[in-house]
């Protein structure tokens, strides 16, 4: 098993850096959010907002209520997540960039026989 490692490390190398920087553009666009809302999402929103103003709940939205949607714990705790993804992202792309680069080095006859 070592000796099929050592024979095709180049071939390995290359693969594990195209595979991580493939994933890692995919994790990357996955989770980046959409910035432009879609037709579908700008009529929902707008027969929501009909719906509301039929039914009378214009009426009561003046009044707030007093507990926020969220506490400062859970935002602080979302916010790190998406920030210990965007790191991991960045590292595995540069992981995949590393490995790729390694196997392009060219090496010659003697430091591969040690």
């Amino acid at each position: 098993m070592k000796e099929i490692i050592i024979k095709n490390k180049i071939l390995i190398f290359r693969v594990l850096g195209g595979l991580m920087l493939f994933i890692s553009f995919i994790v990357y666009f996955w989770v980046t959010p959409d910035e432009v809302l879609s037709e579908n999402e700008i009529a929902a929103a707008n027969i929501a907002r009909i719906e509301a103003s039929a039914l009378g709940s214009g009426k009561t939205s003046s009044k707030a209520s007093s507990k926020p949607e969220t506490s400062p714990f859970m935002e602080e705790f979302k916010n790190a997540q998406k920030k210990q993804l965007e790191y991991l992202i960045i590292v595995s792309m540069l992981m995949g960039i590393g490995f790729l680069g390694y196997s392009f080095i060219n090496r010659s006859k003697n430091d591969s026989e040690q």
